[in-house]
């Protein structure tokens, strides 16, 4: 079996996750409210489509799962959240996460993570791994390639660029060699997507053309009690800080508005400073096709539950675009 019959072996196998809970769609639903659709996964979580997979409108965020928890200056969340997603914990998070109709993960290449994810599959795991590599990208892309091959010949559906790279190439104009990163997954057949945290991320990519598949981007309001001062959307963006999660959501909104390629929106919930039903809301209302999300393994079912209550009743100005 070769690779791309291999891939759509895994993603047929990703319908085949245990369902969970139903909610009916919400009364009172406005007559021009968006669908959630194309398709609906297992455990009633509404899917849309990225190049030719099916991903469920929620994805399972990474960051929990490799502790990096961004808490600011809480320092011991890293070290509690570490104690508590063990691989046993992660494991079971994965399962519970495509037991509610969750059947994509979006993550980066740690070791231990890619270690847990390949032990997940061989107990019988179907989720699918949407993942940036951490590897350098620099002119030669030899590191880079050789990354993105290994992941894609382990079973990967999908690539995209880091925004940790993305941020600063195209601070840098170096938009060529985001260009170059996009193409090297795309050379292997799966689909290839740009991460930022910076607007100008995608900017760039839109002006040059960059033949990306998707986009993953930041995405949240401010309006939280430990939200960007004034002074703090004026600093780097590469300094952790709300600001550099989602610098102006207003304008990412406009922006977004006019792209035609699906939206991943991420940190849409600021790490934890803004409630989930608040930025569900926010995130599907201005725009995201998707949202990662990060949770522990007792959110999940909650989560789902409320997303699907919420999609049903949302008024989207953007087309869904996946």
């Amino acid at each position: 079996m070769n690779r791309r019959d291999c891939l759509k072996t895994m993603v047929a196998a990703a319908g085949a996750v245990a369902a969970g809970t139903r909610l009916g769609r919400a009364e009172n639903q406005p007559e021009n409210a968006a669908k959630p659709s194309p398709a609906a996964g297992n455990g009633g979580l509404p899917c849309g489509k990225i190049g030719d997979l099916q991903v469920s409108r929620m994805l399972l965020g990474g960051n929990l799962l490799t502790h990096f928890t961004h808490s600011r200056d809480l320092r011991y969340v890293y070290r509690l959240t570490a104690k508590y997603n063990t691989e046993e914990k992660i494991l079971a998070t994965l399962s519970a996460a495509e037991a509610q109709g969750i059947n994509t993960l979006c993550i980066h290449n740690s070791p231990g993570a890619m270690q847990t994810l390949h032990k997940h599959r061989r107990q019988g795991g179907k989720i699918q791994w949407i993942i940036c590599p951490t590897a350098p990208v620099n002119d030669n892309m030899v590191a880079y390639t050789q990354q993105v091959k290994e992941l894609v010949d382990n079973g990967c559906e999908a690539i995209y660029l880091w925004g940790v790279h993305s941020d600063p190439l195209v601070a840098q104009g170096k938009i060529g060699l985001v260009a170059k990163a996009v193409e090297v997954a795309k050379n292997l057949d799966v689909p290839s997507g740009v991460g930022g945290h910076d607007l100008n991320v995608v900017i760039e990519c839109e002006k040059n053309k960059v033949p990306c598949d998707f986009y993953i981007k930041t995405f949240h309001h401010h309006n939280y009690p430990s939200g960007p001062k004034p002074e703090q959307l004026a600093g780097p963006t590469s300094e952790e800080r709300p600001a550099y999660w989602c610098r102006d959501p207003q304008k990412t909104i406009e922006v977004m508005k006019d792209v035609q390629k699906p939206w991943l929106a991420f940190k849409i919930m600021a790490a934890g400073a803004i409630p989930p039903e608040d930025a569900f809301r926010y995130a599907f209302a201005n725009g995201a096709d998707h949202a990662l999300v990060g949770m522990f393994d007792f959110e999940i079912a909650e989560d789902v539950a409320l997303l699907k209550s919420i999609l049903p009743t949302i008024q989207r100005t953007r087309p869904w675009r996946s």
